[in-house]
C-alpha cells in the first residue's frame, strides 16, 4: 500500500518536471522563433526594406547587458541561454540584411563603422562592422561589471537597463512603420509570434518569481507588440499587407 501511495505521489511530480522542462526549452528557443517568418521574407524578397535592423541592435545590446547581469546576480540558466540564442539569432539576421543591401546597391559608396558618421550609425554596409561594435561593446560592458560588481545599486541599475532595453524590442519597428505608413515588408507571422512569446515569457516570469524588472519587460513588450498589430490594421486599409 505505501508504495502505491508513493508510486501515486511521484507521479504528478514527473509530470510537473516534464512541463518545466518543456517551458524551459521553450524560453531558451522560443525567442528566436519569430525572426524565421522575417529571415525567409527577406532571403524570398531579396530586401530587407520593411524590417528594421535598429530590432537587432536593441537585443543585442539587451542580451549583452542581461549576461552580465547574470554575472552580478545569478537568475535562472534558461534565461542566460536564452540571450546567448538570441545573439546568435540577431547576427544571422544583421549578416542577412547585409548581404542583400549589399546585392541591391546601386551606388559603390559604402558606409564603415571606421568612418565615424553618426548619420550612418548601425546602416553600415559591411557585417563585420557589427560584430566589431558589438564586441568594444561588451568589452567596455563587461571591464566595468568587473569593477563595479561588489555594489548592489550597479548590478541592479545594470539589470534594469538590460530590460529595458529588451522592453523597447518593438520600438524600432513601431517607428519604422509609422515614419512608412506602411506594414509592407514587415512579417506579420514575427509580431503574432512577438506577442504569443511576450505572453508566454511574461506568465513564465511571474511562475517563476524572477526578478521584478523582467516581469515589467514582458509586460511593456506585450503592450508594445499590440501596438504594431493595430498598425497592420490601420495602414492595411491602404495598403496590401504581407502575410508571411
Amino acid at each position: 500500500m505505501d508504495a502505491l501511495v508513493v508510486g501515486q505521489e511521484a507521479a504528478p511530480d514527473g509530470s510537473w518536471s516534464l512541463l518545466s522542462w518543456v517551458a524551459s526549452c521553450l524560453m531558451v528557443f522560443g525567442g528566436a522563433l519569430p525572426y524565421v517568418p522575417q529571415y525567409q521574407d527577406i532571403q524570398r524578397s531579396g530586401h530587407s526594406d520593411g524590417f528594421s535592423t535598429r530590432v537587432c541592435l536593441v537585443l543585442l545590446v539587451a542580451n549583452i547587458l542581461r549576461i552580465l547581469f547574470w554575472i552580478g546576480k545569478q537568475f535562472e540558466l534558461t534565461l542566460l541561454l536564452q540571450s546567448v540564442v538570441m545573439i546568435i539569432t540577431m547576427f544571422a539576421i544583421l549578416h542577412l540584411c547585409c548581404e542583400v543591401q549589399n546585392s541591391n546597391r546601386v551606388s559603390t559608396r559604402q558606409h564603415r563603422l571606421s568612418d565615424l558618421d553618426p548619420r550612418y550609425f548601425w546602416k553600415w554596409s559591411a557585417f563585420e562592422d557589427y560584430l566589431l561594435f558589438c564586441f568594444g561593446f561588451t568589452v567596455l560592458c563587461a571591464v566595468t561589471t568587473l569593477l563595479l560588481l561588489d555594489s548592489p545599486v550597479f548590478v541592479e541599475t545594470l539589470g534594469s537597463v538590460a530590460v529595458t532595453c529588451e522592453a523597447m524590442l518593438g520600438l524600432p519597428q513601431l517607428l519604422h512603420n509609422i515614419r512608412n505608413r506602411s506594414t509592407k515588408g514587415m512579417s506579420v507571422k514575427m509580431v503574432l509570434l512577438w506577442t504569443a512569446g511576450d505572453v508566454f515569457k511574461t506568465s513564465y516570469f511571474v511562475m517563476k518569481e524572477s526578478p521584478s524588472q523582467f516581469r515589467v519587460c514582458g509586460s511593456v513588450q506585450i503592450i508594445i507588440d499590440v501596438a504594431i498589430l493595430l498598425q497592420v490594421l490601420l495602414y492595411g486599409r491602404d495598403t496590401r499587407v504581407k502575410l508571411g
